[in-house]
């Protein structure tokens, strides 16, 4: 059997063809648009702890005021939004957040006769304790402390403090019970 002989020319020809590909020309414009992204430019301006695991379509505002501690895990398509000017949120060591969580730190005023928008924000901190497993889809609002240990049920929306060790599930989060004391071996 014959072995085609290549000949320089069709390597240059194909060379050619791969870098003047639209796609080839395009990627540079979409690598500048990923910095804008909102995972990218307020990631920089967070305060995080050692070991910290983001999911690379998470979503952060005013990250100046997020506060991650050591080996906390954000799941996919989580965001963290921080107010404006003061609200701020701080998540404690070793808590996980499954797909989909959001944690706001700012609600917009709700006085009839005004555009919801045009009213100011109320700002108020979140404060996540450590060993704390937020379940997928759960929202936590603005003002709201869980405790350490908190066990927070997917789809449930947080808008009261929730005591150390508790599990909460619900729309609005309610504690079901309390987590049993680990018995040391």
């Amino acid at each position: 059997m014959a072995v085609r002989k290549r000949r320089p020319l069709g390597r240059i020809w194909r060379l050619m063809r791969s870098l003047l590909h639209p796609m080839v020309l395009i990627h540079p414009l979409k690598m500048l648009h990923y910095w804008g992204y909102a995972h990218v430019l307020e990631r920089q301006q967070m305060t995080l702890g050692r070991d910290v695991r983001l999911a690379p379509n998470t979503s952060f505002r005013n990250g100046a005021r997020i506060e991650l501690g050591d080996q906390v895990q954000l799941g996919e398509y989580s965001a963290l939004w921080a107010g404006r000017s003061a609200g701020r949120i701080v998540v404690g060591a070793r808590t996980t957040f499954g797909p989909h969580c959001f944690v706001t730190a700012a609600d917009y005023g709700l006085a009839a006769g005004a555009r919801i928008t045009d009213q100011e924000m109320i700002e108020r901190d979140v404060v996540i304790g450590p060993d704390c497993w937020i379940g997928t889809r759960a929202v936590i609002t603005a003002g709201v402390t869980l405790g350490e240990g908190c066990v927070i049920g997917a789809g449930s929306v947080v808008t009261r403090d929730i005591p150390a060790g508790a599990i909460a599930a619900g729309v609005p989060a309610r504690v079901i019970r309390m987590r049993a004391p680990l018995n040391p071996a």
